[in-house]
């Protein structure tokens, strides 16, 4: 039984993984991961079948609810919700005029995360380097994609939707990310975060959970049978990832918004030495290396908190 100090700290866990889930590059999975709260959170969204439907339609909620573990479910999602709907605009700031440090901050953050998931692993066999090597080469090369164009219509955004809310779990792969190699990021964002369009939000959360609610049982079911080779890829996916959060980027291509304001469509990492010659913008190597440890100690911060909480 959670105490009342227990979804509050659950609550904070869900707009952290909903501040991560806005910035492409950044998984909200990866939050979860390290927080504690991945495993509980799929067997939630497994719990979700048609026992739990027909509880509803023969009027058990109260049974319904506890089989879906509904007050985990209900505060982590509000705690989504709000981080989706009022950081958005605060990460884009952070990225528009702190790039470097805001990145190196999160670079920090993801590489400490990626040596707490790989301490999940029971048994260092060489499959389960082998899942480790997939993971960072297949994470790595997806970062390479360019974005493409794709249709506005309600069905696409449905898909979009579906298939972002997977990749979203997934610790280390962005579902932000995926959406803008979907060339459906801004467009998102905009209608939904900003502008409030209803039909759009109401396609794109419809999409989310049928993707979603297939892809936890998939998820779950592979971590129940090859937990190791599972974690070691999740992993991989997480260093793969590294590149598209590396703090000196270049842009290499542009495209006009909504707006009329021309934004980068695609970048590309440059070594910190390389950064003045390519862009003209100072490195700022130290102020980089500054953020990358408070990324790092936050992670183990939440670590030490969690710790704490457990023997309480």
């Amino acid at each position: 039984m959670r105490s009342l100090k227990d979804y509050a700290v659950l609550y904070l866990k869900g707009l952290s993984m909903g501040g991560a889930d806005v910035i492409p590059g950044v998984s909200g999975g990866t939050i979860a991961f390290i927080t504690g709260i991945y495993d509980e959170l799929l067997h939630s969204i497994k719990s979700i079948d048609a026992e739990a439907i027909r509880l509803v339609f023969t009027f058990r909620i109260a049974q319904a609810w506890k089989k879906v573990n509904g007050n985990f479910l209900i505060v982590l999602l509000a705690g989504l919700a709000t981080a989706w709907i009022s950081l958005a605009r605060a990460m884009k700031y952070l990225l528009d005029n702190y790039q470097i440090g805001t990145w190196s901050f999160f670079f920090g953050l993801i590489i400490i995360s990626t040596f707490q998931v790989l301490r999940q692993v029971r048994q260092r066999t060489a499959k389960v380097f082998l899942a480790f090597a997939v993971g960072v080469i297949v994470a790595y090369f997806i970062t390479l994609l360019s974005p493409t164009s794709t249709p506005d219509a309600l069905w696409f955004i449905f898909i979009a939707g579906a298939i972002a809310i997977c990749a979203m779990i997934l610790p280390g792969i962005s579902g932000a990310f995926i959406l803008l190699l979907m060339g459906k990021y801004e467009f998102i964002l905009t209608k939904i975060l900003i502008e409030f369009n209803i039909p759009v939000a109401a396609t794109f959360a419809a999409g989310c959970l049928v993707g979603l609610w297939a892809f936890s049982h998939a998820l779950t079911w592979v971590l129940d049978h090859y937990h190791d080779l599972t974690v070691a890829m999740l992993a991989g996916f997480m260093v793969g990832f590294l590149n598209k959060i590396w703090p000196w980027r270049e842009a290499t291509a542009y495209h006009l918004n909504s707006q009329g304001q021309q934004v980068v469509s695609f970048d590309r990492s440059v070594w910190p030495w390389d950064y003045l010659a390519k862009t003209g913008h100072n490195p700022q190597i130290l102020y980089a290396i500054l953020f990358a440890a408070l990324g790092v100690l936050l992670v183990v911060g939440i670590e030490k908190v969690a710790a704490l909480m457990k023997t309480k």
